[in-house]
């Protein structure tokens, strides 16, 4: 039987609805670690470089497809692949799920100040809610025993329902790997850089470019700097090409 994978790595077929479903389901009855990660070409391609990246992927509870190269690659292949649903969209699900519910949400890392900004008009906006924002660590390539335990202590003490780690990848998503005990019985998402765009520090692309999956494109246009991970892509369509070859 041939299994779902793309570059060696497993896919779900979820939709948008299932995958609310089961952060809901878990939200009401928490139990054990809880980890969402968003799928696109770049990540993938990490995940072929570093053993435990890929780890931290494959035993995730959830995996969102967040990059269309994704949608498309698993078209040509031949690959079952869900709802297309981007971190950001779903970190804006999930606030609005907090705000609902009454539920306590926890926002680490991004820029200085950005967190603890963004938390800020969350609450203003949506006051049913908990929000907290610390930026946590400054160089998160090298975490300092203070920071992670000022970290440790305010997950124990504010004991949130849904926090969100923005440290980029794969950086946050090994530091969330690192950190399962502590954050056991919470709902824990890598968003990368969704913080500068959830505070308007960054603009989004126009909707008509994120549907037709350019969003990519834009971004580099105006974050020139980004041109280096985007060699990346390369590196994710020969990596593609041979396992449609290596099928046939």
């Amino acid at each position: 039987m041939r299994q779902n994978k793309i570059v060696g790595i497993t896919i779900t077929s979820e939709s948008k609805q299932t995958v609310l479903e089961k952060i809901l389901k878990y939200v009401d009855k928490p139990s054990g670690f809880f980890h969402i990660v968003s799928l696109n070409p770049e990540n993938l391609v990490i995940a072929k470089e570093i053993d435990s990246f890929k780890r931290a992927i494959e035993t995730s509870q959830i995996k969102i497809i967040d990059g269309v190269g994704i949608v498309l690659t698993g078209r040509w292949l031949g690959v079952q692949i869900g709802e297309r649903v981007t971190g950001v969209n779903l970190m804006e699900e999930l606030i609005k799920v907090a705000s609902d519910r009454r539920l306590r949400v926890l926002m680490i890392g991004g820029k200085p100040y950005l967190a603890d900004s963004l938390a800020k008009c969350y609450q203003e906006k949506y006051p049913k809610a908990k929000f907290l924002g610390t930026i946590g660590i400054k160089n998160i390539k090298k975490p300092t025993k203070s920071e992670e335990e000022v970290i440790s202590s305010i997950v124990v003490g504010y004991k949130p329902h849904f926090v969100f780690v923005a440290f980029g990848s794969p950086d946050q998503e090994l530091w969330i790997g690192r950190h399962k005990k502590i954050l056991s019985g919470r709902v824990v998402i890598g968003v990368g850089g969704a913080f500068d765009y959830l505070s308007n520090n960054i603009k989004r692309a126009p909707v008509v470019i994120q549907k037709i999956g350019m969003e990519w494109l834009y971004r580099l246009v105006i974050q020139p700097w980004r041109w280096k991970r985007q060699l990346k892509l390369i590196k994710f369509v020969w990596l593609v090409i041979r396992q449609k070859w290596n099928r046939n």
